[in-house]
């Protein structure tokens, strides 16, 4: 699967970036690389996060899928 992040100079220095796809997932690094490994694991994280368990009829279920 590909993801497309948005790709910010830091005023600092170095790089940041944000995922459009995930409100709320970014990450930054120093160099291009760095921000890559980075935005990477930003994503994995966002991704891993639980969903609360909301109301639920007997018949609904949760089902995690592999992309």
């Amino acid at each position: 699967m590909k993801i497309k992040i948005v790709v910010h100079d830091a005023e600092e220095g170095g790089f940041w970036a944000e995922v459009p796809a995930i409100p709320g997932c970014a990450s930054q690094g120093e160099t291009m690389d760095e921000l890559l490994r980075n935005v990477h694991e930003a994503i994995e994280a966002c991704l891993s996060v639980d969903v609360a368990e909301g109301q639920r009829s007997g018949r609904d279920r949760i089902v995690e899928i592999a992309l």
